[in-house]
């Protein structure tokens, strides 16, 4: 039996096929767990949901910003934001809200062993079982008989930083940001979402959020696997794997066997996928 945690997929269904060829995966055997962002902008948004949902108890997935966005925009709480959007095949599949509902039920985290799953990142203030337990109450209310009305107020940059006392819309949202839009954040942990680029780019005053100093989720022992900075591209240390290697942009789809460490790519683009 094998894990292997999988970078943004982002709809490239043929180069997630592609990469588990590569992998040998046996969903008999071995489990995929998916850093979040599986649609989106790529071709095949609906075939990729269609394909996790049916793996059942052999893959485990995170939500991204952009699975989020699709469940926004399903619930109307915010418009499609543009022509980059490849989502309408999922809204107008017959199977469409299957999938909406599959997809409203999987958590922002996953912490398991010594390994704490999220798509963006962590607060500093935040330790990974923290971390946890307030994903709970993000998921509690996305699964629950309103997430429609709740998907309506989750939307925006502020609160851009936690506070033990936060409460309802505000405490949701910062949960959301940070765990799905994060990259970069001030030592006191006021998140920035403007910049994108790599870790040169960073604002004045703004660390990446996995430098800040006093982490409370660098503890030595938990490894974070994250995805959503393509920019960023693979990277790989002893507390942080991750995975968001732009397939999307043209770069590749990873994987990673967490037993060894081994990864596994595939190049990206019009062409197909190339195993590296």
């Amino acid at each position: 039996m094998a894990t292997y945690a999988i970078g943004d997929i982002q709809g490239c269904f043929s180069a997630l096929q592609c990469l588990l060829e590569r992998c040998h995966f046996d969903p008999a055997r071995d489990r995929l767990w998916f850093v979040g962002d599986l649609v989106n902008r790529g071709p095949q948004s609906l075939e990729t949901l269609r394909f996790v949902r049916d793996l059942g108890d052999a893959a485990v997935t995170v939500l991204g910003n952009h699975d989020l966005y699709l469940l926004m925009v399903a619930a109307q709480a915010v418009p499609k934001r543009g022509r980059d959007d490849t989502l309408d095949p999922v809204l107008q599949a017959p199977d469409r809200d299957e999938l909406l509902d599959w997809l409203r039920q999987q958590p922002l985290c996953h912490r398991e062993g010594a390994y704490c799953v999220v798509h963006a990142g962590l607060l500093p203030a935040w330790s990974a079982d923290q971390a946890r337990a307030l994903a709970r109450e993000v998921e509690t209310e996305l699964a629950g008989a309103g997430w429609q009305h709740f998907l309506q107020t989750l939307w925006g940059d502020e609160p851009a930083a936690w506070q033990d006392r936060l409460a309802g819309t505000a405490r949701h949202r910062v949960i959301v940001n940070a765990m799905t839009r994060m990259r970069f954040c001030s030592p006191e942990g006021e998140m920035e979402f403007r910049s994108k680029g790599e870790l040169s780019d960073a604002p004045s005053g703004y660390l990446p959020w996995f430098d800040v100093p006093g982490r409370r989720s660098l503890d030595g022992e938990t490894v974070l696997v994250t995805g959503h900075w393509s920019a960023l591209g693979l990277y790989l240390r002893p507390d942080l794997l991750a995975l968001d290697s732009g397939c999307l942009w043209g770069g590749a789809l990873t994987a990673l066997r967490l037993d060894d460490r081994q990864v596994f790519q595939v190049e990206c683009g019009e062409g197909g996928c190339i195993a590296r």
